[in-house]
């Protein structure tokens, strides 16, 4: 055997074609893989460019009746909202869902300067729900018992999409109607200079995405309710 001659297993010459090929291979996939994951940080990108855009257009509907309403909890202001909507016949009972154990009906009255009348007559509190997905099933149980048909879902513009996701998917049956609560930081068109309000929009915004992600999968069966044995007395009691 000859120095220049190649070396031979089974009567084949050794060569580097195998290992040019695998190479190739790494390359392809790694060109590939990084083309996918900008395609992917690019349609992130313009979903949340739609998000924002569609967010800070919403504008409450001017006249609008339901059989009943819905306050998803976050702040007095959405409560508010709801209960002057409630006074105003927008519908004709008021759910207020996802209220923490320890606050009473008569606290709430009180924080939004609401007479005990309306409180007796025409507010339910819901203590069940943990999350926006508690929300929904929360807000379900209760429509099933009241028998209504469509009902207005108040919250903040930039909550209202994924709330609604939920609730549709929750109970497909009852026509949910929008009504958004203008958040403060929103309000402006420079709202993506100020940090708080980007962060509530990406935070919600990648929330939202979960949601679908959720929905398309089948993935979590997480109900987002409050055991039974959670929801303290003080909290039933006005």
């Amino acid at each position: 055997m000859t120095p220049n001659q190649p070396l031979r297993d089974g009567g084949r010459p050794r060569s580097g074609a195998g290992l040019f090929a695998r190479k190739g291979m790494i390359r392809r996939g790694l060109r590939y893989g990084g083309m996918l994951v900008i395609l992917c940080v690019a349609v992130l990108v313009a979903g949340f460019l739609v998000f924002a855009d569609s967010v800070t257009g919403m504008r409450p509907p001017e006249t609008v009746k339901a059989d009943a309403i819905v306050v998803l909890t976050g702040g007095y202001q959405r409560i508010e909202q709801a209960i002057d909507l409630l006074k105003r016949g927008y519908g004709e009972r008021l759910l207020i869902s996802g209220v923490n154990p320890a606050t009473t009906p008569n606290q709430i009255r009180k924080a939004t300067r609401t007479s005990p009348d309306v409180f007796e007559c025409c507010v339910d509190i819901g203590y069940g729900a943990i999350d926006t997905i508690g929300n929904a099933n929360e807000t379900a149980i209760w429509i099933r018992d009241k028998g209504y048909r469509s009902v207005l879902v108040v919250t903040s513009n930039y909550h209202l999409a994924r709330s609604l996701m939920e609730l549709r998917r929750s109970d497909p049956d009852t026509d949910f109607i929008g009504y958004p609560v203008v958040n403060a930081d929103l309000k402006t068109r420079a709202w993506y200079s100020e940090p708080d309000a980007m962060r509530t929009m990406l935070s919600e915004y990648g929330k939202t995405v979960i949601a679908y992600i959720r929905g398309v999968t089948g993935w979590s069966r997480d109900q987002g309710l409050r055991p039974e044995g959670e929801i303290t007395e003080s909290g039933r009691s006005s």
